[in-house]
């Protein structure tokens, strides 16, 4: 994580980070005209669905991993080179922006950070936003490879209640099955557990503590020595869950296809109601 100062002073610096905005949300195509409305100076739009992302596929999820030569096109528009400092945000307390913490990590680069409390707490902090678009300083060069985190197939999430922890980020109206306004079938995998992704965040869209999250991790049975899985609707905001998780001190691995794979194969079996299995 960076802070809004720590940000500031980057910015400020001989070499400042590559800025990345990754404004999107589940039911707003408007990500982009957010962005040309206002961001924070010096910030690069970046696609979730486009750029993050490959076109969903029911067999793959509705936000598959892209394939990694694509994923480097788009990194060098955004001015990523060898050894650049990263830095993402978003307007809803980095619930998107983590998929790009993630997926640029999977694909090898090092350094890269969330801006905590994202655009919110930068506008509320009184620092200036500039309208339009914007296009990377320098060109980039940096060269991705994949596997760079851990991740799980559809397969291994339906083993890994028995061998590790596996957590479903999604809200608990979803995992229990009393909802399900985007993905096929109702419920969760079973022996998943609850941890909607919503509780990592204070009021202010900033990250709990780490004593916090830790205890909150603790509390569905997610601890650091046992392996510990994430899902989500479709593989986004499950990269939060991780995030979360590693300032908890906990790694993680994240099944990318997420139910909106899992629920799309009817071979697959269901759990509904707020328990596990």
């Amino acid at each position: 994580m960076v802070t809004i100062d720590e940000l500031a002073a980057l910015l400020r610096s001989d070499a400042p980070p590559v800025l990345l905005d990754v404004r999107w949300a589940l039911g707003d195509t408007e990500g982009r005209q957010h962005y040309l409305d206002a961001h924070i100076p010096g910030a690069v739009f970046v696609d979730l669905d486009t750029e993050l992302a490959a076109p969903g596929r029911p067999e793959l999820g509705r936000h598959p991993l892209p394939e990694v030569t694509d994923l480097q096109v788009a990194a060098r528009r955004w001015g990523i080179r060898a050894g650049s400092t990263v830095v993402v945000y978003d307007a809803t307390g980095n619930l998107a922006a983590a998929r790009a913490w993630w997926l640029l990590r999977w694909a090898g680069v090092a350094d890269v950070s969330m801006l905590d409390g994202g655009l919110g707490a930068w506008t509320s902090a009184g620092r200036p936003v500039r309208s339009g678009d914007e296009q990377a300083r320098v060109p980039g060069d940096v060269v991705l490879t994949a596997g760079h985190l851990p991740t799980l197939t559809a397969d291994e999430a339906a083993e890994f209640a028995d061998r590790g922890h596996l957590l479903d980020a999604r809200a608990a109206e979803r995992y229990s099955g009393a909802t399900e306004p985007v993905d096929p079938r109702a419920g969760h995998i079973p022996g998943a557990h609850s941890a909607p992704t919503s509780e990592n965040l204070g009021p202010d869209g900033r990250f709990v503590p780490a004593e916090a999250l830790r205890a909150r991790f603790a509390a569905v049975g997610a601890e650091s020595g046992r392996p510990v899985g994430v899902y989500c609707g479709s593989g986004v905001t499950a990269a939060h869950q991780v995030a979360a998780l590693a300032l908890a001190g906990i790694d993680a691995a994240l099944y990318p296809g997420s139910w909106s794979q899992w629920s799309s194969d009817p071979a697959r079996p269901v759990a509904t109601g707020p328990d596990p299995r």
